[in-house]
């Protein structure tokens, strides 16, 4: 229970990726607030050590709020994972501005809010790890999804400049950038790239399995188990880091 005593929050927590950092978080003792925009989901996955929180990471008032609840009921959050995140891909020839906003708002507006409220908390504890969830379009461009690969692009320089500001103190921010991971988001791409490219849904599905080095889809949990590494013993000096989960080199 490596983790006992430390309070987390995984914003997107109650499905995927989210939900497995949560999960390998609270195995590993920590006290773990899991946010989102749909209670019923959270509801479902919650546990004693997994708390759900209404927040929507786009609005600034319920980040705000919401941040300050889970600080009032479990502490400092020592743990920081904006993970919430929408993967949609657009061409810029069919892309409008409300199109390349929502992105923004939610995969790095969102993302900044989060650590700009979580942040004070952390720094009054003697250690801390905010570990945003990026991906491989975060290091490489994705191929139909400018504003998608942008986003994530964005959120890395985020991570890079808070680490240069903090460095050399108890407190590290990483990125992790996965590739395909076997998720509801990796089945809605598989149906609209289906539609898109006139293929069959296999071939679609197929097309982001061969993107993966390793030929297959990273499983989930494979991306909780690299969350729960950057908060264990020895990884202090693992700053400013992208943490590439893609079954082999980029």
């Amino acid at each position: 229970m490596e983790l006992a005593g430390k309070h987390a929050l995984v914003t997107g927590g109650g499905t995927g990726i989210g939900l497995a950092i949560a999960k390998a978080l609270a195995d590993a003792g920590a006290q773990v607030t899991i946010s989102g925009r749909r209670m019923d989901v959270l509801q479902n996955v919650a546990s004693p050590s997994m708390h759900p929180l209404l927040m929507d990471v786009t609005d600034p008032d319920q980040v705000s709020s919401g941040v300050e609840a889970a600080i009032t009921a479990r502490g400092p959050i020592q743990i920081c994972v904006p993970n919430a995140g929408i993967a949609e891909g657009r061409s810029l020839s069919k892309m409008d501005l409300n199109f390349w906003r929502r992105t923004m708002a939610t995969n790095l507006d969102g993302a900044m809010l989060t650590i700009q409220a979580c942040l004070p908390s952390m720094l009054t504890t003697d250690w801390g790890r905010v570990i945003a969830v990026s991906s491989i379009a975060g290091v490489r461009g994705l191929r139909g999804a400018p504003a998608y690969t942008a986003s994530k692009h964005g959120l890395i320089g985020l991570i890079r400049g808070l680490s240069e500001d903090y460095m050399g103190g108890p407190y590290t921010f990483n990125a992790l950038c996965p590739g395909y991971v076997d998720t509801e988001i990796v089945t809605r791409s598989t149906v609209e790239i289906s539609k898109r490219a006139g293929l069959s849904e296999e071939d679609a599905l197929n097309t982001m399995v061969r993107s993966n080095r390793h030929k297959r889809l990273i499983d989930a949990s494979e991306v909780g188990e690299a969350a729960l590494w950057l908060c264990g013993a020895g990884s202090g000096s693992i700053n400013g880091q992208t943490v590439e989960i893609s079954g082999g080199q980029v």
